[in-house]
Formats: C-alpha cells, sequence, structure tokens
C-alpha cells in the first residue's frame, strides 16, 4: 500500500467480485453470507525503520507480500532496495552497527524476535546475489552441501535425487546431468546462477530473495534466468530487486518504488507501470531520473 493508503487494485477486485456474487445469490432472511476470506499476507512489514549505525536508510516501511507472488523492488542507486531485501532473511545481522526499529513477520512471526533461529530462517528464505557465488566445488557438491549440513538426506539415493531434482526446478540438469563431478567454476556466467539457485532451492525454502540476478548476464542468460523466475512462482515467494524496469514489468506481479528510504508506492505492476498514483513514481519508471 503507497503512501495514498489505497489498496492494490486486484484486491479492490477482489472485494467486488465477492460483493458481485453475494448480490445474484439469494439470501434468506436472517442469514448472513459468507464473507470472502482473503489469505494473511506471507510477509509483513509494519513502520519499519533501519539504521547502519546512526544512518537511517529505511524509513517507516509498510509492505504486505502474498504468497506466490512475484514482488519487484525497483528505486535509483541507494534508495535502500537491497537493504530492505536483506532484512527479510536478517542477512544485515552480520553488519556492525546495523539495526531494526519496526516489525518484519513472515506468516505472523516476527523473524526478529529473540527466539527466532536465524540459521533455520536463512533457509526458509533462501537468497541470490547479484554475482553468482559458486563454492569451488563440482557440480554436484554445490547443491548438495545445505543438504548435508540441514541433514535433509537420509541416504546417498536420497541425496543423489534432491540434487537432480534441484537442479531440474532451476532448468539447468540437462544442461550438467553429463558434468555433475566436473566443477561449477567451469559453467558459463548463466549457468553458474542458475546452479545457484538450485543449491538455494535444495533446502526447500518458502521464500526466494533475488538482488539483481541477472544484472551480470548476457541477454539469453537473462532471458533464461527470467524464465525460471516465472516457473518457480507457482511454488515459492519470491522478491527482487532489479534496476532493469522492463524486467521489472516482464516478471513481476506487483511492484514497490523506493526513493531515499522510502517506499513511495506499491502496486500491481501493469499499475505502477501505466497509471501510478505518485507524480515521483511516473518520474522514475519512464526514465525522467534514475
Amino acid at each position: 500500500m503507497g503512501p495514498s493508503g489505497s489498496a492494490p487494485e486486484s484486491t479492490a477486485r477482489v472485494g467486488a467480485l465477492g460483493a458481485a456474487s453475494r448480490e445474484s445469490t439469494p439470501v434468506q432472511p436472517g442469514v448472513v453470507p459468507p464473507a470472502k476470506v482473503v489469505p494473511p499476507a506471507k510477509i509483513e512489514v509494519e513502520g519499519m525503520d533501519f539504521y547502519y549505525g546512526t544512518n537511517q536508510v529505511l524509513e517507516q516501511i509498510d509492505l504486505q507480500i502474498q504468497q506466490n507472488q512475484v514482488t519487484a523492488l525497483i528505486g535509483p542507486s541507494g534508495c535502500g532496495k537491497s537493504t530492505f531485501l536483506r532484512s527479510l532473511n536478517r542477512m544485515n545481522d552480520i553488519i556492525p552497527g546495523a539495526r531494526v526499529e519496526g516489525s518484519v513477520r513472515i506468516d505472523g512471526r516476527d523473524i526478529y524476535a529473540p527466539s527466532v533461529d536465524v540459521v533455520d530462517l536463512r533457509r526458509r528464505v533462501g537468497m541470490v546475489f547479484q554475482k553468482s557465488n559458486p563454492f569451488p566445488k563440482s557440480v554436484f557438491e554445490n547443491v548438495a552441501y545445505g543438504l548435508r549440513v540441514n541433514g535433509m538426506a537420509r541416504s546417498r539415493e536420497e541425496l543423489r535425487a534432491r540434487v537432480e531434482s534441484s537442479l531440474n526446478a532451476a532448468a539447468l540438469w540437462d544442461e550438467v546431468r553429463d558434468r555433475l563431478h566436473s566443477s561449477a567454476l567451469s559453467l558459463s556466467g548463466g549457468q553458474q546462477q542458475r546452479l545457484c539457485i538450485a543449491r538455494a532451492l535444495a533446502v526447500e525454502p518458502e521464500i526466494l530473495l533475488m538482488d539483481e540476478p541477472a544484472s551480470a548476464l548476457d541477454p539469453i542468460a537473462t532471458q533464461r534466468i527470467e524464465e525460471l523466475i516465472y516457473q518457480l512462482k507457482s511454488r515459492y515467494t519470491i522478491v527482487i530487486v532489479t534496476h532493469n524496469m522492463q524486467q521489472a514489468a516482464r516478471v513481476s506481479d506487483v511492484t514497490a518504488f523506493f526513493w531515499l528510504g522510502k517506499l513511495i508506492e506499491y502496486d500491481r505492476t501493469d499499475k505502477i507501470f501505466t497509471a501510478p498514483v505518485e507524480k515521483l513514481t511516473e518520474d522514475y519508471v519512464t526514465g525522467r531520473f534514475g
């Protein structure tokens, strides 16, 4: 929900459809028709401020991210997109002086509560970085690493099956099935990035965070990553940071525009790019600045 206070159009449409349905169905006197059930958000951020020491980089962020949607975070460099993304699995914890105020909840649970197991959180909320970072191991061992560490395979056969399944999910199996024991560093840039996605998927996350996953790739590899994102959203909730407006328009269901540490507008992607509420959003998506 942006500063205008308006809910995304899709939410309004659900309400309208529900109202139309109730009007068209005869209701017995004294009988209250069932209300339309709207599922709770997968990720809920309320009143979030973020600081590096005394420097505030995010201010009063309110955002709800629905399950099985792709949410794109856009905005000029230095506006807080990546900091916000990393706050969703507490990757910023490793930076001295970093702190969060407000609440970040996943499935209703505050992920910054003292009782939260950060290792388990990062298993549930996987991350793919801007630059592919495969381990200097074989293709197989890259994917198997998280499975071994988390004790998620009870036998060698199960481990192999999970590795194959993860590589299939990342649309990479057919390209590496005969190279499983070759160094991951021998793969092309696009293949390495999909290997990193397979590695993240292997430990069965619920949410996948992607920080400009295609910015260093050629157009063909970028297209493969975008196609993969579209396929994965049926199983995962995906949040992606991108500077590429066309990419945001192609892959995301909803888009959040950040500027100088503030969330300026959040709505359905087609609305953000064709009829934004805020003038600042319009100026950015049409290339007047940024």
